[in-house]
């Protein structure tokens, strides 16, 4: 048996995040468009007395390491399914921004999940594995897959996208997180009594994305939490419009925020609104990178 294995999990953002109205279950309904990018965890597993989670990186503070951490939650799952005890340390070097939208602790649950896997011998198929991810959490299945994928019903039913190129994108890390479920409260708040059309993938976009066309994919990207995330967060505001001061083709909220991310027309013009932002003072943190990207991959 391997006595260590070490995966390798993308962050993601939303470059279409089209949202229903409230189901009786409390989900919504969702047409969302995951992009791979090149930020990742790295989740380390190794044989251990008992089930125990480490984290260190950027906002390793903020990351629980109960069994309530997905990482936990997915090494339980595994092991309760194919007998096995799950007695690991499991290890999270963080990257991904935490509680930034953009799947980090998704992400951390897929990398446990693979690197379980790996580490016990399980073989589990593909759909298993894809199946434990839709339990764990909406974002997870895609943490998986990688790539570019349309998420359809809450999210987890995932259809692989086709995509041309390469896109060059910046990220703003905020000053403070914002919880998910409270943004999708505030997008049912600002709803309450309206009319919420059925989410669907917009064409354009994914012609943008199979094209590899960065200014087709600007004018076609869209989130329909931002109005949320925005009342939650106002700052957010002076972010995204320093980026697009600076440059940017697209600026939207990334998922449920806070993060905000920038398409940019090449790697130049990357760098250059990631040192505008860093110099406006509206975020903490800047990253540039680029995607597609690979889902879990063991190293």
């Amino acid at each position: 048996m391997t006595q260590t294995v070490t995966v390798r999990v993308p962050a993601k953002v939303n470059v279409q995040l089209a949202v229903g109205g409230a189901r009786p279950d409390g989900f919504h309904d969702l047409a969302n468009v995951f992009l791979a990018v090149g930020l990742y965890d790295e989740v380390t597993v190794t044989p251990a007395d008992e089930l125990r989670i480490t984290c260190a990186g950027p906002d390793a503070a903020e990351v629980p390491l109960d069994r309530t951490n997905l990482a936990a939650r997915a090494a339980i799952e595994l092991g309760r399914r194919h007998g096995i005890d799950p007695a690991v340390h499991i290890h999270i070097a963080k990257d991904i921004p935490v509680a930034g939208g953009m799947a980090g602790g998704s992400a951390d649950g897929a990398g446990a999940l693979v690197a379980c896997d790996a580490l016990w011998g399980t073989d589990a198929s593909r759909d298993e594995l894809l199946g434990i991810c839709a339990d764990l959490g909406s974002d997870v299945p895609f943490s998986l897959v990688g790539g570019a994928a349309l998420g359809v019903g809450r999210g987890e039913q995932l259809r692989a996208l086709e995509v041309g190129g390469t896109f060059h994108w910046v990220f703003a890390m905020a000053s403070r997180g914002l919880s998910t479920p409270a943004v999708f409260r505030e997008f049912d708040r600002m709803n309450e009594g309206l009319r919420v059309p059925e989410p669907v993938a917009s064409q354009e976009l994914l012609d943008a994305l199979a094209k590899g066309d960065a200014g087709a994919l600007a004018r076609a990207v869209s989130n329909d939490l931002q109005p949320a995330a925005l009342s939650l967060f106002p700052e957010l505001a002076d972010t995204l419009a320093a980026g697009r001061t600076a440059g940017a083709l697209a600026a939207l909220v990334s998922g449920s925020g806070p993060t905000t991310a920038f398409l940019a027309a090449d790697a130049e013009s990357a760098v250059a609104v990631a040192e505008a932002l860093r110099a406006s003072g509206t975020c903490r943190s800047v990253r540039a990178t680029e995607s597609p990207a690979p889902g879990a991959t063991v190293l």
